[in-house]
């Protein structure tokens, strides 16, 4: 189940991470060794096994410094399911102590898609075989042959078929090339598809939770009769149609549910943010600090491993590594409860972005935002490229934005890469056509912020 972690060494991952976000070497080398461990543990002796518990980590630092981004990277190396739920919202007016379970019921319904698609991959070959045959019997319905065994025909192209089926047969086979080489993906064609039985269905009583009223919505649907209805559509589009539904059938469910199951309870990532939220920033007691707390108290039981009844059965939290995050500019990791402190032991604190980091990000991770807008532009056949010197002078000014009003970590790249490209994405097409080539200088740079620099108030760009 944890095999791709198997070839991935502390020292790799953390190199993976690098390709993506900028710094934050601490964060990685202890989210690295977290991920190392949970294949260590599965590979450990079987006696002591369920007693390894995951060292949870509480991340701090800034918005925008890559804390989120860390958490959802290192699930992707390791082909995890993955969640992130905001602590605030369990603070809601109406939502006190609302179900922290629902965090765990997400992450297993993301285990369960994704072990669905590591399925449906297994049988495409299969079910394309399926969808074939369900397309040319649309185009052109077989004729069933007279007689006990099917009758044989010339194998010669060019002879005259005998019988009716022999030439159906014949025209079927040509149909079926047209089919494989795409030349009829245009042509309409009718087909039945599945439609839900009991679509919408409500039930409601009293003490039950999310996961009862699903699996009561679920036998009930799955009690009605399966309806069909017909739909006239193109080749292509009734292949991506059936394939989904062939796959479907081919597919265990029950054998889904139990990957699904075990993959969220050995190998998924639950990422609570803003946890400083919930954070008491004082000692007095009453008002809004003593809902904070009891979201707490909520959190604790599902931290520190408990039985969590989902619509695909029961799942333990016992081995699921949480990460918390939080700025921490009001609170401290101090105001959490003692009891949650000790459930996150690693404690690494992320650094402020400097400007030879915005540099960086700019420049060398797969996703920058540079090679984001190169991508939009090259859409419209327009070539984008940067000077280094205004990579350089971008950096410079995001800094200087951040330091001056609020720092927003890299989100504030956004803000100003929009400015400065803004003309440039409104002109094209219109009035800069395809094949032209746009170089952004150090002096573009300059002429299109520098008022953004000047201007101290800058409230219009503040996101």
């Amino acid at each position: 189940m944890l095999e791709s972690l198997e070839h991935l060494t502390p020292a790799q991952i953390v190199a993976e991470l690098d390709k993506y976000i900028i710094g934050q070497k601490d964060a990685k080398r202890n989210v690295a060794i977290a991920l190392r461990n949970r294949w260590r543990r599965m590979n450990a002796d079987e006696n002591i096994r369920r007693e390894i518990v995951p060292n949870n980590i509480l991340m701090i630092g800034a918005t925008g410094v890559g804390k989120t981004e860390i958490a959802r990277r290192l699930a992707k190396i390791a082909d995890a399911p993955f969640t992130k739920v905001e602590a605030s919202k369990f603070t809601e007016v109406g939502y006190v102590g609302r179900d922290v379970e629902s965090m765990v019921r997400d992450l297993v319904e993301q285990s369960v898609n994704m072990v669905k698609a590591a399925k449906k991959e297994e049988v495409k070959q299969k079910a394309a075989e399926v969808v074939e045959d369900i397309i040319l019997d649309a185009l052109i319905p077989p004729i069933q042959s007279r007689g006990a065994a099917p009758v044989s025909f010339s194998s010669d192209a060019n002879a005259m078929p005998d019988t009716d089926y022999e030439l159906n047969e014949r025209t079927r086979e040509k149909f079926r090339e047209k089919i494989r080489n795409g030349e009829l993906e245009d042509r309409k064609i009718e087909i039945r598809v599945q439609q839900s039985a009991l679509p919408g269905v409500g039930v409601m009583g009293p003490g039950m939770d999310e996961a009862s009223m699903m699996n009561i919505q679920e036998m009930i649907s799955g009690m009605m009769p399966k309806k069909t209805k017909k739909r006239k559509v193109t080749i292509a589009e009734a292949r991506k149609i059936l394939l989904e539904e062939e796959a479907a059938k081919l597919i265990d469910m029950d054998e889904v549910k139990e990957e699904a199951i075990f993959k969220a309870e050995n190998a998924g990532v639950i990422f609570i943010d803003e946890i400083d939220k919930v954070a008491s920033s004082s000692k007095k007691s009453g008002g809004p600090d003593v809902s904070r707390e009891g979201v707490q108290r909520d959190l604790l039981p599902i931290v520190e491993g408990s039985a969590v009844n989902t619509k695909y059965g029961i799942i333990n939290t016992d081995h699921i590594l949480f990460i918390a995050a939080g700025a921490f500019h009001v609170a401290k990791p101090s105001d959490l409860i003692p009891e949650l402190q000790g459930r996150f032991p690693i404690r690494v604190e992320l650094q402020s972005l400097t400007k030879e980091d915005f540099y960086q990000i700019l420049k060398f991770p797969k996703n920058a935002l540079t090679k984001q807008y190169e991508a939009l532009l090259a859409a419209e056949d327009v070539e984008l490229t940067f000077a280094d010197e205004a990579l350089d002078e971008i950096a410079s000014i995001a800094f200087e934005v951040n330091a001056e009003v609020e720092n927003i970590g890299a989100r504030r790249l956004h803000t100003v890469m929009s400015r400065l490209l803004n003309e440039i994405l409104f002109d094209v097409p219109d009035k800069i056509g395809a094949n032209a080539k746009i170089l952004v200088t150090r002096e573009m740079v300059l002429e299109r912020l520098s008022d953004m620099v000047r201007n101290r108030d800058l409230s219009q760009y503040i996101l």
